[in-house]
């Protein structure tokens, strides 16, 4: 089968298309004919070599697809060949097969093509199970969402506001992507490029600040969140895109009893994240069938055109996810 791998780590020129044997389903894995696969910040992150898969998962990026059952292990008790899926993987979605434990693996909701179910489960498992199950996000809270134009900041705020946050707030990085970021339900969306989004959100909330801070950045934004935060408000850590923090001052988060929480998704074992697919289609689709919300798709590439993804993903302009399709 064809499938992408980093020949080094480095930059979208690592990135090439071979061919891999085609995996076989064991006992309790279905064998899915990949249709379209998420593009996601952790991907890139392998790529330069950050972020190694974790042992025994293939070296093949991808994170999340979206296709059809082709064959079924012999203790498959949930899925049928033929079944029309997307899928949260360990690694191995940039290929035209993946073969993945049935808990891992969720119909595709009515309504959605594949490319925009390929768009789905990355993001929207890591903000239901982060900032909803972990941090224990509510209705009457307001949250300040950094990277609203990313795959994880426009779940974020489509969810949010579907279960009644008060304020959102989210920082993109142009006048194009504040207009969509309201249309999708930011309350203040702050270009971050022209202005300070501490500032902002003081003015917004009387000077109180938010409730909630999602965190894709890190870097010099852990200090300006703690500024950023109400007394006891909650920051969360799912992604550390500016990399680590040269300096901090601890005093803000003791003086204002704030709670900074961090987790990954890709590391919970198989038990969490078969309680978190079950959990997403009990609690999710019906929001997404019924057409309250939907992935929010920017771009698609063939497989073969992984680097030109990559290329554009690294560029920062887009507006929801990018996937790659297979013919």
């Amino acid at each position: 089968m064809k499938a992408i791998q980093f020949k080094a780590a480095g930059g979208p020129e690592v990135i090439e298309l071979v061919e891999r044997e085609k995996p076989k389903a064991k006992d309790h894995d279905v064998l899915i004919k990949i249709k379209a696969a998420g593009v996601n910040r952790p991907d890139v992150m392998q790529r330069e070599g950050k972020y190694n898969p974790p042992e025994g998962v293939t070296d093949i990026p991808g994170l999340e697809v979206a296709g059809e059952i082709e064959t079924i292990g012999e203790n498959v008790k949930n899925f049928k060949v033929g079944d029309k899926v997307c899928a949260i993987l360990s690694g191995g979605g940039y290929a035209e097969f993946v073969s993945v434990h049935e808990a891992q693996v969720a119909v595709l909701p009515k309504g959605l093509s594949f490319a925009e179910g390929a768009g789905l489960m990355e993001t929207f498992l890591t903000v239901w199970s982060h900032l909803f199950k972990f941090a224990k996000f509510e209705a009457g809270k307001s949250i300040l969402i950094h990277g609203g134009a990313s795959g994880i900041g426009t779940t974020a705020t489509m969810l949010c506001k579907a279960v009644g946050a008060t304020k959102i707030f989210t920082t993109v990085s142009s006048a194009a992507d504040q207009k969509a970021s309201e249309a999708l339900g930011a309350d203040v969306a702050i270009n971050y490029k022209t202005h300070d989004f501490v500032a902002e959100v003081k003015k917004h909330s009387n000077d109180q600040g938010v409730d909630f801070i999602l965190d894709i950045i890190g870097g010099s934004y852990v200090q300006r969140n703690y500024a950023a935060a109400a007394k006891l408000g909650t920051i969360l850590q799912v992604g550390i895109m500016k990399g680590k923090v040269e300096e901090l001052n601890l005093f803000p988060m003791l003086s204002k009893r704030l709670t900074h929480l961090g987790i990954t998704l890709r590391s919970q074992s198989l038990e969490e994240k078969s309680a978190l697919v079950k959990e997403l289609q009990t609690q999710v689709w019906p929001l997404i069938e019924s057409g309250k919300l939907k992935p929010q798709l920017d771009k698609s590439f063939k497989l073969s055109e992984t680097q030109q993804a990559h290329e554009y993903l690294d560029e920062g302009e887009h507006f929801g996810k990018i996937v790659l399709l297979n013919d």
